[in-house]
């Protein structure tokens, strides 16, 4: 079932009870140290457990599994990182800053935005098109992990040391 927002209240859940909801979410990209990463499936299949607690909140867990493709952080190649996200929130009314989920309004669980969020919080640190990928050469701009051992570069010499080259000591 796609869905953006799913009504909690819709459920008729007593305190104590629990449902398990398989929902599919439909994401915007995720922009990343200033790239813009597809999440893939753009439509996210969801598993969202929903507990009633006492006091009339709420208990919510969220899991799936989502890949990021866009370039490589390190060679700029295609890059599509799989990862899972496992996420929870509560929802205790007069239960302090810490018990409030900014993503549920009264009844309603904004679901678009605690996925891109949830996400965003598990997406790898960089996005790499594999693991370890050494990155470009940075004087050439070759990619290092197929231009091979034997790439490298003669180093300048210092030219603090220019005159003393010019001494004849013979």
């Amino acid at each position: 079932m796609k869905t953006d927002a799913f009504d909690l209240g819709g459920l008729r859940l007593g305190s104590g009870e629990g449902r398990r909801l398989a929902l599919a979410v439909e994401q915007d990209p995720l922009e990343l140290a200033g790239t813009s990463y597809v999440v893939l499936p753009q439509l996210v299949d969801v598993t969202v457990d929903v507990s009633r607690t006492t006091g009339g909140g709420y208990a919510l867990r969220l899991r799936l599994t989502a890949s990021l493709r866009g370039p490589c952080m390190r060679c700029l190649l295609d890059a599509e990182p799989s990862f899972e996200v496992d996420a929870r929130e509560v929802e205790l009314p007069g239960g302090g800053e810490e018990l409030d989920s900014p993503y549920v309004h009264g009844e309603l669980l904004d679901l678009r935005s605690w996925v891109h969020d949830a996400v965003a919080l598990a997406a790898p640190d960089q996005v790499l098109c594999e693991p370890g990928c050494p990155g470009l050469c940075p004087l050439c701009a070759v990619r290092l992990a197929s231009a091979g051992p034997e790439h490298h570069h003669e180093r300048e010499p210092d030219r603090r040391w220019e005159k003393l080259r010019e001494l004849d000591l013979s």
